[in-house]
């Protein structure tokens, strides 16, 4: 039995130009997982206020990314598309076709990997759609989103079920929630934290920056706050490090509500005024590098540190292409898929 798994991100601008920005904020802002207000007033305050405005702002921020990669690393196009292909490349060869997954287990089927977005091009339906005409009979689904949030994984939940409602032969898909607390992840995150060090060395803090949601949706049911705060606990223990020595903070916040706290940008502020020399900052939830870390981590709050007073500031890319990085995903769909064939 052919066995495809897509590894699903967020999703991209096909490229930097206003135009294009417009378009991917349109689908990206419109799902009510990502903004929760009634529709009909978010979508008057979309097409008046966000629509004609931002996209004009943050394209130029998306061209400077564009074809940018970390640590000589080339990379053609959108950071993120590239490095999702990438990765799906990198698993593909771990997982060769017309090899078992998990040896005389998993009755030796076909393993297909790829990669879709939740926003953008390409699409889950339709990939799925394809592997299905390629010889696909069963569906793993890996966000790459170590922590879950109803924002995130839960809106590729959402594409599943319209998937499910709109099939007459409904797919056998099954969707990774998350794997924060897989003991790969939280190696490979400190192999990158101690190979920087390595390289650069250690700075006085290190700053576990997540993407933030607001508050309330924490109140709702929302486990995200509590998965990141069990990461950093554990990324802090396999580091040796003393909890003085290293800091959570949510990143990216948007609109007038209370989101999640201490903000990044508001924390580095307040260290450089206060005499904290230098810092290392890591994106934890982000496996690919894109324009929230390549820009507003790696450049805005740089700036926000060293204006303060801070002198040194490091950036920690994600885990990317890294090998470590690869071979988590590989364990969490070896295992995924011998669960599912033992059930």
């Amino acid at each position: 039995m052919a066995h495809a798994i897509i590894l699903m991100n967020l999703g991209t601008p096909a490229e930097p130009t206003p135009g294009a920005v417009r378009a991917f904020l349109r689908e990206f802002l419109s799902d009510t997982r990502v903004v929760e207000i009634p529709k009909p007033v978010w979508q008057l305050i979309l097409n008046l206020f966000i629509l004609p405005l931002r996209p004009k702002r943050i394209a130029p921020a998306y061209a400077e990314i564009w074809d940018s990669g970390l640590d000589g690393e080339p990379v053609s196009g959108s950071p993120i598309m590239f490095y999702t292909r990438r990765q799906a490349e990198l698993l593909q060869a771990r997982l060769q076709p017309h090899d078992s997954v998990a040896g005389d287990e998993t009755g030796g089927g076909n393993v297909m990997v790829t990669y879709a977005m939740t926003y953008g091009a390409p699409n889950l339906a339709d990939t799925v759609e394809r592997l299905r005409q390629e010889g696909a009979k069963r569906f793993t689904l890996v966000p790459l989103y170590p922590q879950y949030s109803a924002t995130t994984t839960g809106a590729i939940y959402d594409q599943v079920a319209r998937i499910i409602r709109t099939s007459r032969d409904v797919p056998d898909i099954s969707v990774v929630h998350h794997y924060w607390e897989h003991p790969g992840y939280i190696a490979a995150l400190a192999n990158s934290v101690r190979e920087h060090w390595h390289k650069h060395g250690q700075a006085e803090k290190l700053m576990m920056s997540f993407h933030g949601i607001p508050k309330a949706n924490t109140r709702k049911g929302d486990p995200y706050y509590h998965h990141c705060c069990g990461t950093a606990e554990r990324l802090a223990e396999a580091l040796g490090l003393s909890r003085e020595r290293w800091e959570i903070t949510f990143q990216s916040r948007f609109g007038k509500a209370e989101w999640l706290q201490p903000y990044t940008d508001k924390t580095l502020i307040e260290w450089g005024r206060n005499g904290v020399a230098s810092v290392d900052v890591l994106c934890p939830a982000f496996s690919a590098d894109c324009l929230e870390t390549l820009e507003e981590i790696a450049v805005e709050n740089r700036a926000n540190f060293i204006d303060a007073g801070g002198r040194e500031y490091r950036y920690i890319p994600a885990l990317n292409t890294r090998e470590d990085h690869i071979a988590m995903l590989e364990a969490i769909v070896r295992e995924r898929i011998s669960d599912l064939e033992a059930g």
